[in-house]
């Protein structure tokens, strides 16, 4: 038996566990909830509607012991499922339309721990119409647990969902086997799915995959290992998951920090406020701004509670440096030797998440972890097949379609590829009439910003701009900042209206170059003055 959970019933004796009754005086080894386990495993619930997702994980919960006393009194008072279980989806429907319906609508999040583990359960509707609540889901999950109904087998909607896996890097799924008591408890069934599986996730960019049979309304391998399914030799699904390597280590891969904005305290206090996505950062470290090029040393790490010497991914602190850059809320901060790359034209693969279709005449937004950048020009060139899993050529997309794109930008911005860093490699599409999120999807290619502006293309400079609407504002570094922001504002509009727009890329290079040929002068005229003073003495 599993060192993961142990269950007896009342006599002290060893509980069937395919036939147990979920009641009172369970004896659990597993720590009890709020106890700080050694790492976290965010877990994805998906697959089709009805497939039992809310079940599975509140028969978890319960087995775990992860639920209050009044949690489990409540149980006991609502309607007994037909196998004369506790209905344990209840415990995630927290929506009175999901209670109503019978379905999951929104994303629901538990945690519970196990031993040295916390667990992050995250439950995604199946339903095709939120698609969309799914792949916000996918973009926070370690692994996923891909449930199929042992009746029915690998769907479309299951497809859809493994493709959306893969689309936003979920590397490890578990495919559930719900259900088997419904097909009596047959091996061969399980082994037919298990096929299908496997070849769909050979199609995919997954490097651990694996089945497992299961019955969430009874019990059957979730927690204890089924005794009406002898012929499964296999770990249970908590024991699996128990040992499952977090996919995201804290200081791996190279320093990113997308400043989300920049703090003063009115004297000579300058910060950089955001979140480290990736690596780490000490004290006395060079970063470098993607766009700019411009290099500091970081002078301090501030945060709530004082001083750190060392901020890694996942925390949000406040960068001040030893100098002030030209950096403000947008730009992504990465070390010399790593940067990231500046980026006005990508190849994505997208979900599309509207109702409404594609529309490449519709000036769309394309929003990164902290910038908002207009976009000049966007194509489809192909969907993938979720029968097939293989990309044909199209130039429209509907809702819930996987698609390929070509997306042009119109300034550039800094992004890395989502192979790379998956922080600073996904995006969102937004509407920027409604502000409503169209698609989401991850980089796949990068290019510079040497891409030609496409023919019709209106180009917003600086000389223009500080004519027009930055006529009020006077030199400075907040005028600056003032003027671009202006300038983004005006691009997001005249997208939103229909019209191809970029905006100047040598912004930055302007302010500095003047800066230079006016230290130059003032040298060459304090020089000639001196040298002047120096031959009337002489």
């Amino acid at each position: 038996m599993s060192a993961l959970v142990k269950v007896r019933d009342g006599s002290g004796q060893p509980s069937r566990p395919h036939r147990r009754q979920a009641g009172t005086g369970t004896l659990l080894t597993l720590p009890r909830p709020g106890r700080e386990a050694a790492s976290r495993l965010h877990v994805l619930t998906c697959g089709s509607v009805d497939d039992g997702k809310s079940t599975l994980i509140g028969r978890m919960l319960w087995d775990a012991g992860a639920l209050h006393a009044d949690q489990r009194q409540a149980l006991a008072k609502w309607p007994q499922t037909p196998a004369g279980t506790p209905d344990f989806s209840r415990l995630l429907d927290g929506l009175a339309a999901e209670r109503e319906q019978g379905i999951t609508i929104d994303v629901a999040w538990r945690y519970f721990d196990t031993q040295g583990r916390r667990l992050v359960i995250i439950d995604s509707p199946g339903h095709e119409q939120y698609t969309r609540n799914m792949a916000t889901g996918a973009s926070h999950a370690d692994v996923a647990i891909l449930l199929v109904d042992a009746r029915s087998g690998v769907k479309e909607q299951t497809r859809r969902h493994a493709a959306i896996l893969d689309l936003m890097g979920v590397g490890r799924v578990v495919l559930a086997v719900n259900k088997m008591d419904l097909v009596d408890w047959s091996q061969s069934r399980f082994r037919d799915i298990e096929r299908d599986f496997l070849a769909l996730a050979a199609r995919l960019r997954f490097h651990d995959a694996a089945a497992i049979p299961l019955s969430a309304v009874l019990g059957d391998n979730v927690a204890l290992p089924s005794a009406a399914m002898p012929w499964y030799c296999g770990p249970v699904l908590l024991a699996h998951l128990q040992q499952i390597p977090a996919s995201r280590l804290p200081s791996a891969g190279a320093f990113r920090f997308p400043v989300q904005m920049v703090l003063r305290d009115g004297q000579d206090f300058r910060g950089l406020a955001g979140t480290v996505t990736s690596g780490e950062i000490a004290a006395g470290d060079e970063v470098a701004d993607a766009v700019s090029g411009c290099v500091a040393r970081v002078r301090r790490i501030v945060t709530m509670d004082g001083d750190l010497e060392r901020a890694q991914a996942g925390q949000a602190v406040v960068l001040q440096l030893d100098r002030d850059i030209d950096v403000s809320r947008g730009a992504v901060l990465a070390t010399p030797d790593a940067p990231a790359r500046v980026v006005r034209s990508l190849d994505a693969r997208l979900v599309w998440l509207s109702d409404a279709p594609f529309a490449p005449e519709r000036g769309y937004l394309l929003r990164t972890a902290t910038d908002l950048v207009p976009v000049s020009a966007a194509a489809i060139s192909a969907h993938v097949d979720l029968e097939r899993l293989e990309e044909k050529p199209a130039d429209a997309c509907a809702a819930n379609d996987v698609a390929l794109a070509r997306i042009d930008l119109g300034r550039g911005t800094a992004l890395d590829l989502f192979s790379e860093h998956r922080e600073t490699g996904s995006f969102m599409l937004i509407d920027p009439i409604t502000g409503a999120s169209v698609a989401g999807g991850v980089v796949t290619a990068a290019r510079t910003p040497d891409v030609a502006p496409q023919a019709g293309t209106f180009r917003l400079t600086r000389e223009l701009l500080a004519r027009g609407i930055g006529a009020d504002l006077h030199d400075g570094r907040g005028s600056e900042e003032e003027l671009r922001r202006r300038a983004d504002e005006v691009a997001i509009l005249m997208r939103g209206a229909g019209i191809a727009v970029e905006i100047e890329e040598r912004w930055h290079g302007t302010d500095r170059d003047l800066t230079t040929i006016w230290l130059t002068l003032c040298a060459i005229l304090s020089f000639g003055l001196i040298a002047a003073i120096v031959l009337g003495i002489l």
